[in-house]
């Protein structure tokens, strides 16, 4: 069998048909490389009886790639957008700096019992939307959803400062 760098260069066409057909457009780089590390590991355990090699590099290729795919749609659901960074951040520093301040607490009775217990997860305790989710039976979908909603309606029931 030859070295894995002419391996590398002879299926890096492989490795990019991969990642067309998962149809991924963006991060090409990250996902190159993980096709590259398949093809380093398919190499690394090809057993020449078995078979060719050129259909199980592609196995392994896409499979890698895959994988790639599914740890960073996990990463994006645990770790919210910067936009939602800074809301969050805002709502936890005025939440922290003014829990005693009456205008706070005048919105905070406006919410329902189940919506105060969301904020208390979400900004008090500092659980994970995964961690929310679960705790109230839902989807992480439907934990932002509610997020989004309870911080309008606290900006909405908060007394406007003159």
């Amino acid at each position: 069998m030859s070295t894995f760098e002419e391996n590398l260069v002879q299926f890096e066409p492989m490795i990019s048909a991969c990642i067309r057909k998962l149809s991924i457009y963006k991060n090409h780089e990250l996902y190159r490389q993980a096709g590259r590390i398949a093809l380093w590991k398919a190499w690394v355990k090809f057993d020449a009886e078995r078979g060719d090699f050129a259909p199980y590099a592609y196995r392994c290729i896409y499979g890698g790639i895959l994988d790639e795919l599914k740890k960073e749609k996990q990463i994006e659901e645990t770790i919210d957008p910067m936009e939602e960074e800074k809301l969050t951040f805002l709502i936890e520093q005025t939440l922290t700096q003014s829990i005693h301040h009456e205008s706070l607490a005048f919105a905070l009775e406006k919410l329902t019992t189940n919506e105060r217990e969301l904020i208390l997860w979400i900004f008090v305790e500092g659980i994970s939307l995964q961690q929310a989710a679960t705790r109230a039976g839902i989807t992480i979908p439907g934990i932002k959803k509610r997020r989004e909603r309870l911080l309008t309606k606290l900006r909405e029931n908060m007394p406007k400062k003159n």
